[in-house]
């Protein structure tokens, strides 16, 4: 039971930071490229599958420290970080707005990029471990 609750506590932690870090981000893309498209949702969940990546890599090849720190930073942070709700209710905002050519973009280049971005982010973690993995 102590296990879990220590566990509990380490997500609990990694989410609290994890949605301001969201909420900052994401704002911070759509002042400054625009909101005519979410690309401020893009950018968390681009860089939200590179950090797994990286932490994929590192939990496969054995360097991960501890438990603790996937519960923080994957559970905890990045799952509050990322914005699979959040993509899902702007593209259907666009589809009700008839705006399906957007809509479809929005589907297609979350699609590319962050199965290329978790890719990336776990070639980079394994070649910074110095492992094949």
């Amino acid at each position: 039971m102590k296990e879990i609750l220590e566990g509990l506590v380490w997500v609990i932690l990694g989410s609290a930071i994890g949605g301001p870090a969201r909420y900052f981000v994401s704002g911070l893309v759509g002042r400054h490229i625009g909101e005519t498209f979410p690309w401020g949702t893009m950018a968390i969940n681009v860089s939200g599958a590179f950090v797994i990546g990286l932490f994929a890599a590192a939990a496969i090849g054995g360097t991960l420290p501890t438990p603790a720190a996937w519960q923080f930073a994957v559970t905890g942070f990045l799952g509050s970080y990322t914005t699979v709700s959040s993509f899902s209710v702007q593209t259907l905002a666009l589809v009700r707005d008839g705006q399906f050519l957007r809509a479809g973009g929005n589907v297609i280049l979350s699609l590319v990029l962050c199965l290329s971005a978790v890719a990336l982010g776990y070639a980079a973690g394994s070649t910074m471990l110095g492992a094949g993995v």
